[in-house]
């Protein structure tokens, strides 16, 4: 179940990337913050792997 929840969150982490790529030319603020989600969602999904 664990690598479940950890493959969903980097899949989420995933969006979030694609989220700020396009957000970009709109507000690069939040763009940033964005980033920083997508960030925190991908080393979630990584650590929860376990291979950290």
């Amino acid at each position: 179940m664990a690598d479940l929840w950890a493959v969903a969150l980097m899949g989420l982490g995933g969006l979030l990337v694609g989220g700020t790529y396009a957000l970009w030319r709109v507000s690069a603020v939040l763009a940033v913050v964005l980033a920083v989600c997508a960030a925190l969602a991908v080393t979630s999904g990584v650590l929860r792997l376990g291979h950290l």
